[in-house]
């Protein structure tokens, strides 16, 4: 399939272009579906943080994760506080348990001979895991942290926001900008 090619989308007016998306047993996943279905129903009217919150009311959520970058410390700060006000929160930072990237052989991006801590995505769910966290929240993982925590973490994963430090956390900007899409990416927007 390659439905980012496709110009017509007549899937949204009930066309099946595929057999393997329609012949799933549906039923184990209907109660987090119908979640998804009622805050998708606030179309344009929420924050994706907004419509965080809500989508854990309406599962029932009492105790959440967030796995955050130490680059957004503030800011998961204040997710963490916001998120507080309705939920139980645990929150781990990336560079938990202070381990030398060294003592892997991880590339170092100062001095190769100066303690430099690695960034511990598996640290970060084991610790929530060991918390029981129902839904985990990735805040500014690193590419690759980000998958490597997902595939540990026991309770399912959302993301909040990915890490582009380039574009402010905000990788579409890329995509959105005439220069990337020019001068970066060859125009891939008139292939």
């Amino acid at each position: 399939m390659k439905c980012a090619l496709c110009k017509n989308k007549e899937c949204r007016q009930g066309k099946n272009c595929t057999d393997i998306a329609t012949e799933i047993d549906y039923e184990p996943a209907l109660e987090t579906m119908r979640a998804a279905a009622e805050v998708e129903s606030r179309y344009m009217e929420l924050t994706r943080l907004e419509e965080l919150i809500l989508f854990c009311k309406k599962m029932n959520f009492k105790k959440v994760g967030l796995a955050f970058c130490i680059g957004l410390s503030e800011e998961a700060r204040i997710v963490h506080r916001i998120l507080a006000r309705d939920l139980e929160v645990y929150s781990v930072c990336c560079k938990v348990g202070g381990i030398d990237k060294g003592d892997l052989g991880l590339v170092k991006i100062r001095d190769p001979g100066a303690h430099e801590t690695m960034c511990n995505p598996l640290g970060q769910a084991r610790i929530l895991n060991a918390a029981v966290t129902e839904l985990n929240i990735i805040l500014g993982l690193c590419i690759g942290h980000d998958i490597l925590f997902t595939e540990h973490s026991d309770a399912p994963v959302t993301t909040l926001a990915v890490k582009d430090r380039v574009l402010a956390h905000n990788p579409l900007g890329a995509v959105y900008s005439r220069y990337y899409r020019e001068n970066v990416f060859g125009d891939a927007s008139s292939e």
